[in-house]
């Protein structure tokens, strides 16, 4: 099933990014995200339901849910440990092979796709004005990349370098359905969200107004 002709007739300009940091656009299909906003309706259910993360006290603007491990600031745990206690879901075998699928498509590199076992998903929901500064992704111990799926409104993504917050950086606008995998070099790049663009996302989501963002990860921790 193809994608609402307005939804695509906008080009994306070509953006230059760092060793390391790979952008497929449309890499899901639209039945695929459909298919996905429904585990996300499931996983809202709980065990653990979503919950805007304190930082330094603070709520920030993005609700997150997780898989296989827990993710507070700076740390990962088994249990929402800053929640209910409540032992978080496993990551399910079908997402370890969606991500084993997103890593050979961004890299071309089948050993590494072969090697890539994800137990730990963050998913995010992105209300139309939520925002998420930049950071870096550091709880993990292994240096296996980062896999990131779109879904929902666009969003103006921020990428940047390993060394500060500040330029250098590249942004990019990330569709519904866009696949975006950072590691090696640029696995600890700082990135972030700058802004939700209204009225974007392809007709029969069954998404409100508002962005989801699920991200595989490899913890390196028992």
């Amino acid at each position: 099933m193809s994608m609402d002709p307005l939804f695509e007739e906008a080009p994306r300009p070509v953006v230059d990014l760092p060793d390391g940091a790979h952008h497929v656009p449309g890499f899901l299909s639209l039945d695929e995200q459909r298919w996905l906003v429904e585990r996300f309706d499931e996983w809202g259910r709980g065990p653990v339901p979503p919950r805007y993360p304190l930082i330094g006290g603070h709520p920030m603007s993005v609700q997150s849910v997780c898989l296989g491990w827990h993710w507070s600031p700076g740390r990962l745990t088994r249990r929402a440990v800053d929640q209910n206690g409540e032992l978080v879901p496993p990551v399910p075998d079908w997402m370890v092979r969606l991500g084993q699928r997103a890593v050979l498509r961004a890299t071309g590199d089948h050993e590494a796709a072969r090697s890539y076992v994800p137990d730990c998903a963050l998913v995010n929901w992105y209300e139309p004005s939520a925002r998420m500064g930049m950071h870096q992704d550091k709880e993990e111990r292994s240096p296996a990349p980062v896999v990131s799926f779109s879904i929902g409104d666009s969003c103006q993504f921020r990428f940047g370098n390993t060394e500060t917050r500040n330029k250098p950086y590249a942004d990019l606008e990330l569709r519904s359905g866009d696949l975006f995998v950072f590691g090696g070099p640029s696995r600890l790049a700082f990135h972030g969200v700058t802004r939700i663009l209204p009225d974007t996302a392809p007709h029969g989501l069954g998404l409100p107004p508002g962005r989801i963002n699920i991200t595989l990860r490899v913890s390196g921790l028992e």
